[in-house]
């Protein structure tokens, strides 16, 4: 018992270094990118002059300096104000200090964006815009993982229905993003039949933590759900449905059968099991495509979440909302691929944790 516990917390802690390792990577490319030309140094000058030039008002309201000392005063503070920023440092040196912040998604304020609060902190608008992308893409995930997963096993205990011959010729049409079926389920069901709403995540004037607020949020969310769903469920049952075919042809499987074991025990015990594996690495797959296909969904549907965000801030344009974003993104797949290698230890009884190799 101690070696294994000690085997999986070495596992965790190494396989935790190598993600951030990478998020590290993309994070301090990210910034080398956003900041080549000077960027982001003028903004952060731009801020403190801002803050500087207030703190210096309020500082001598009540004994007025000349014009003269005020700007001695105020390009004295501004300059010590670069120098704690480490805008006095070379660039090499700078992108560091950007890194560090970077990671901490201590960014400063943003150039344009602004919260519902009014806020202009990234920290603030992220957290704000957080929220709801986990919502929509937690309950697409899901639902989509129990479809596929029912009625994969359900056509491979009908080969050659007619309804797997439909899975069969539908599975293309899973190579089109979700957000381009939700322009027609937009087209169909909120402009011609009129039965669900365009978009956005709630109606407004609608009270925070209501009854009527929360089925408000159920109804916004049919339309960009069902889009993230139609565009992987197809796809996912024939891979699934394929997996299970191979696994229910194995000797074990026909054994179990001869003696005489019901098919739901055997479809659990011996066909289930062992697929559950791949399975889950298609399902990794999945939800990094839609991760990254999130920025134009959430626009399409106007959702207010970290991809419409990205959106805004790539028009306005607002670098450090940007690179927030892109920080967040990374720790958001970062945990999925986590995550998902600890389910995956679980599952497989053959992969050793920690140790990397099969038994």
């Amino acid at each position: 018992m101690r070696k294994t516990l000690l085997s999986f917390v070495r596992f965790v802690l190494l396989r935790s270094v190598s993600l951030f390792v990478t998020v590290l990577l993309a994070v301090l490319l990210t910034v080398i990118i956003a900041n080549w030309g000077g960027d982001m140094d003028e903004i952060r000058k731009s801020q403190i002059q801002f803050d500087e030039t207030q703190r210096i008002n309020a500082l001598y309201a009540q004994y007025p300096l000349s014009p003269e000392e005020f700007q001695v005063v105020l390009w004295e503070a501004i300059h010590q104000g670069y120098a704690r920023e480490g805008l006095d440092k070379p660039f090499a040196v700078r992108v560091f200090y950007y890194l560090r912040d970077g990671l901490t998604l201590t960014l400063g304020r943003a150039e344009r964006m602004v919260s519902d609060s009014g806020s202009r902190d990234v920290s603030a608008i992220l957290l704000e815009r957080l929220p709801p992308t986990l919502l929509l893409i937690a309950t697409a995930q899901l639902l989509l993982f129990f479809i596929a997963l029912f009625l994969a096993l359900f056509l491979s205990r009908n080969y050659g229905s007619r309804l797997d011959r439909v899975i069969v010729a539908l599975a293309p049409t899973s190579a089109a993003p979700g957000w381009f079926y939700g322009i027609f389920l937009i087209l169909i069901f909120a402009a011609i039949l009129g039965v669900l709403p365009f978009g956005r995540m709630a109606e407004p004037g609608l009270t925070r933590g209501t009854v009527a607020y929360g089925l408000s949020i159920l109804k916004h969310m049919i339309l960009p759900v069902s889009s993230i769903i139609i565009g992987a469920v197809f796809a996912s049952v024939y891979g699934w449905r394929t997996f299970f075919l191979i696994y229910s042809s194995e000797e074990y499987v026909e054994l179990a059968r001869a003696k005489g074991l019901s098919s739901r025990a055997i479809e659990r015990r011996y066909i289930l099991r062992p697929t559950l594996p791949p399975i889950i690495t298609s399902f990794a797959l999945i939800i990094i495509t839609v991760w990254l296909g999130m920025i134009i969904l959430e626009s399409v549907f106007n959702w207010p979440g970290i991809g419409s965000l990205y959106y805004q801030a790539m028009r306005a344009p607002d670098t450090p909302v940007l690179v927030a974003v892109v920080v967040i993104y990374g720790y958001l797949l970062a945990a999925t691929v986590l995550l998902l290698d600890f389910v995956y230890a679980i599952l497989d009884p053959r992969v050793r944790i920690g140790g990397g190799s099969r038994q």
